[in-house]
């Protein structure tokens, strides 16, 4: 049944612009489309469109209670000047609590399994709980952020949170990103001009050399996907 819906999403958005398939969605899932912002420009641009397509689509984002006060700063701006509500969901303070003291606060170092843990406490977790009861899932996700995205679709079934997820700006590129978000001045994560291009938890994250991969600055200290859990691979 996914497949069909998946399929007959394409087919009915394959002409539509970015703006005609946010009404589209919002009006065939009425209260059930929902979108994650971590506040980074791919999801600063979507915002903006969200905003000016005046949808009744919910807009939220996760506190992982480990973010950069730079985060905060944008967070802000962009209720400022969208006037709308962002939905906030935290981790269970028991789990962080019991995490932190079995493991000390930054266990994520020590292993991979260790840094999953916790983004499994502080990202997955939380973002059930926002997901629940809806239909469609609106990300930031871009192919050529990293491999493991590559092979994404405009739209697809994740298994994981059982839900379709759009993914509106598979096939922008960085430089599509950057101009629309300076012609549109939309709000940005001051971060972005001192070399940080993805931008999560900050003891997890730092700025990326020349010639590095975009995601390089994610877990730098593992040889890993550079995935926490949010988008990992699809069960069908």
């Amino acid at each position: 049944m996914s497949a069909i819906i998946v399929q007959e999403l394409l087919d009915k958005t394959k002409d539509l612009s970015l703006d005609e398939t946010l009404v589209f969605l919002a009006e065939k899932f009425p209260g059930k489309v929902i979108f994650s912002t971590s506040f980074g420009q791919e999801d600063q641009v979507i915002t903006d469109f969200i905003a000016k397509s005046n949808t009744d689509i919910t807009v939220f984002t996760l506190d992982t209670g480990r973010l950069f006060q730079e985060t905060y700063d944008v967070f802000h701006k962009t209720l400022k000047k969208y006037k709308r509500p962002i939905e906030v969901f935290f981790p269970e303070a028991a789990s962080v609590e019991n995490l932190l003291k079995t493991k000390g606060p930054n266990s994520f170092y020590d292993s991979v399994e260790n840094r999953k843990e916790c983004c499994f406490i502080r990202k997955v977790v939380p973002l059930r709980k926002a997901l629940a009861g809806n239909s469609v899932w609106i990300t930031g996700l871009r192919a050529e952020q990293s491999e493991n995205r590559h092979d994404l679709s405009l739209f697809e079934y994740d298994g994981n949170f059982e839900i379709i997820k759009f993914n509106p700006l598979l096939k922008w590129t960085l430089e599509e990103v950057e101009t629309y978000l300076s012609e549109n001045n939309v709000p940005q994560n001051s971060l972005h001009k001192q070399g940080f291009v993805s931008i999560g938890c900050a003891p997890c994250t730092r700025a990326i050399f020349p010639g590095e991969d975009i995601r390089a600055g994610r877990w730098w200290w593992e040889s890993s996907h550079k995935e926490c859990g949010l988008h990992s691979a699809k069960k069908e």
